[in-house]
């Protein structure tokens, strides 16, 4: 079986606390983190075994994960199996890097975000820089907030050339022609994001080749179609699978609409859906 995995475990606390984030600054219980340990070992230890399949893994939490060391061992660990074809994850980057000296970089794969006001701009960029001169995969975005627009020219002149920089709209915010523009102007691709996409009775690859799991091993078709199509470690979502339409309205979020089959968008990222990085984006050495 060819399937791609977004999972999200019950973690759900972040150090930082962006106005525009309900999860800002939360703080989980020891009891929670155990659990969220626990149930990361299970899911890895499962993605371990699918020996016969191959698999694609993108880690979507609600909070910053990589502060935690069961995650930076998770995806080392699942980035040097053969069956694992990419093993990505969403982060602020504010954890350090040097774990991933162990990572297979050729699987491994981050989606970072720079959030002005929680980190100095600074800090930020010296690691996506020592990302790109380690020879990570990996892509940088913003939230296309008005006062984060001068932030983002700023980062996108200092980034190398080959790093994708992505910008998300911002939730409520309706866009003008002349704003639209500018934020394209930094991204290229800002339009798919502008507004949510009509996706009511639209063939989608989720709930098919692409599937949502919690920490229970519930299985969805994806983060926002609450019906469960069974469980990870019984087996009894494989019998789920099949081609499906969107029941929803609208998706108007990156991990979902990327995967309408209306959309050109897995040939628009092709290679490089789970992590956000355009075809043709390649690491190399800072500056190239």
């Amino acid at each position: 079986m060819d399937l791609t995995l977004l999972y999200r475990g019950p973690l759900a606390s972040c150090d930082y606390d962006c106005p525009y984030c309900p999860f800002a600054k939360r703080r989980d219980s020891p009891e929670t983190l155990r659990a969220d340990r626990a149930a990361l070992e299970r899911f890895t230890g499962w993605a371990a075994g699918r020996t016969g399949d191959r698999l694609r893994i993108l880690f979507t939490p609600w909070g910053e994960s990589l502060v935690r060391s069961w995650y930076r061992r998770a995806m080392v660990e699942l980035s040097r199996l053969p069956h694992v074809e990419r093993v990505a994850i969403q982060t602020n980057l504010s954890c350090r890097t040097s774990w991933l000296d162990e990572a297979d970089l050729g699987s491994l794969a981050l989606w970072c975000t720079y959030h002005p006001g929680q980190t100095p701009y600074d800090r930020f960029l010296g690691k996506a820089l020592d990302l790109a001169a380690r020879g990570v995969r990996f892509s940088v975005g913003v939230v296309g907030l008005p006062e984060h627009h001068g932030e983002a020219l700023r980062l996108r002149a200092a980034l190398p050339d080959h790093v994708y920089l992505w910008v998300n709209a911002a939730e409520g915010h309706t866009y003008t022609d002349a704003e639209a523009a500018a934020w394209t102007g930094i991204d290229p691709l800002f339009p798919y994001s502008r507004r949510p996409h009509r996706s009511a009775g639209l063939p989608c690859r989720t709930g098919e080749s692409v599937v949502s799991v919690d920490g229970d091993g519930t299985v969805r078709r994806c983060h926002f179609v609450r019906a469960e199509l069974g469980n990870l470690y019984d087996g009894s979502y494989r019998a789920a699978l099949r081609p499906r339409a969107c029941p929803l309205a609208v998706c108007d979020c990156h991990i979902g609409y990327v995967h309408l089959e209306t959309l050109p968008l897995y040939d628009v990222f092709a290679g490089g859906v789970l992590e956000r990085i355009p075809a043709g984006a390649r690491p190399g050495p800072t500056g190239a």
